[in-house]
């Protein structure tokens, strides 16, 4: 059989009218969630129907996979090696160990990808849609918005208010927001001013002392909780905004504090801590979930289950980001800043960041003049988000909510 023939073969199986087949219900879901998030990296809890494909020779195997995950460089098409992971066990294994962190092959594929570092050298463009009615930020991977809105979505968040803060619960899928879920990523969290953020991460950062706090907070019974919730959330990095005391013009000054990257990552052969799966264990039942149910009130957003935060305590010197400094442009009367074509409208949300070090950190110049994370408005309700390493997607999201927020003491 030609490769076509199986590449035909694999795209009918996202279709679920293939010879793998799962049951009903999971055939159905997955024509309706492919478009709407990636399939998280689990195993699958239940048997799978196996086909012709299920039993062939391991080398023939491994070079079928290769040669799909080399010609799917793009979404919506790569979502042919999801589906190729989703066969079998031995079908995973493969796929898993063909597929490469985004650092190495500057892709994304599995959930995890958007917790691992962007790649080193150019940086994974993305786009934000911003819906004002329901407060609710979008993240999908591509320049700009498709004329088709057939945008792969990898990250959304919640814009909740309370009396004292402002939180931004980061979802990996678009429509639930709990906390008792396994979509739940991570929130980030302001102080009243909106001058300072905190990031916190669902799962635990790798290579990093854990500081639990003294005191739990419940505010559901215990039996409410499945096991399956992740318990805790760990404050992973903190963003501050300056206070523009003498109400002077000009563009917003921050510092973004990563605490679970080692400033040694940006140093000559260093390397930023990578996560190879999620903590917690995801199954196919939160998957087939009613949506009724996945749609639940701001309230219950954030306050289900058992609500803990740790702070996390890295031996190695943190990495700090600054934003770009812009220059004036006398004939525009404006601030201005190089964003290479990929923000076209004014707005004080525009900024750049790069590493802030000291001469004694012996960081390449190179390095510290390079742009981690870029974000600028390039329409209404829509901004792009151009990220590298040692950046992960999440990061690079909850870096930019914090610039949504309303900050009337830094402007």
């Amino acid at each position: 059989m030609s490769f076509k023939s199986i590449v035909r073969e694999l795209r009918e199986m996202k279709d679920g009218i293939g010879n793998i087949s799962r049951r009903g219900a999971e055939r159905k879901h997955w024509s309706n969630r492919t478009r709407s998030h990636i399939v998280p990296d689990v195993a699958l809890s239940d048997p799978v129907e196996q086909g012709q494909w299920a039993n062939l020779p391991p080398e023939l195997l491994l070079d079928i996979i290769r040669r799909v995950e080399e010609s799917e460089a793009s979404w919506p098409a790569r979502s042919v090696i999801v589906f190729c992971a989703s066969v079998c066990k031995s079908w995973r294994e493969i796929t898993k160990e063909i597929v490469k962190t985004p650092e190495e092959c500057g892709r994304l594929t599995f959930p995890i990808s958007l917790k691992q570092p962007g790649p080193r050298e150019s940086p994974i463009q993305c786009f934000i849609k911003r819906d004002r009615a329901n407060s609710v930020y979008r993240l999908y991977i591509g320049m700009t918005p498709s004329e088709d809105e057939r945008d792969k979505l990898l990250l959304s968040a919640k814009k909740i208010r309370r009396a004292t803060s402002t939180d931004f619960v980061i979802s990996l899928v678009a429509d639930d927001f709990s906390r008792a879920s396994n979509m739940y990523a991570g929130k980030l969290r302001s102080n009243f001013l909106g001058t300072k953020f905190s990031i916190y991460d669902s799962q635990p950062p790798i290579d990093a002392a854990i500081q639990q706090p003294g005191r739990l907070s419940r505010r559901f019974h215990a039996k409410q909780v499945s096991p399956r919730v992740p318990a805790c959330n760990y404050r992973v990095a903190t963003i501050s905004y300056e206070l523009n005391v003498l109400r002077t013009r000009g563009p917003r000054r921050m510092h973004c504090a990563i605490h679970s990257i080692p400033l040694s990552s940006i140093q000559e052969g260093g390397s930023a801590p990578t996560p190879k799966s999620f903590p917690q264990s995801f199954d196919e039942k939160s998957f087939s979930a009613p949506l009724s149910k996945a749609k639940e009130s701001a309230t219950d957003v954030s306050s289900s289950g058992i609500s803990r935060s740790a702070v996390t305590v890295t031996s190695q010197e943190p990495l700090v980001l600054k934003n770009k400094a812009p220059r004036w442009h006398e004939q525009l009367q404006c601030w201005c800043l190089n964003f290479k074509g990929r923000v076209t409208v004014a707005s004080v949300k525009n900024f750049q960041l790069v590493a802030a070090v000291d001469p004694s950190h012996n960081v390449p110049v190179a390095e510290q003049e390079k742009v981690i994370l870029q974000f600028g408005k390039i329409g209404k309700d829509i901004f792009t988000m151009d990220y590298r390493y040692p950046l992960s997607a999440f990061q690079a999201f909850a870096i930019c909510l914090s610039s949504f927020d309303t900050k009337p003491a830094c402007e």
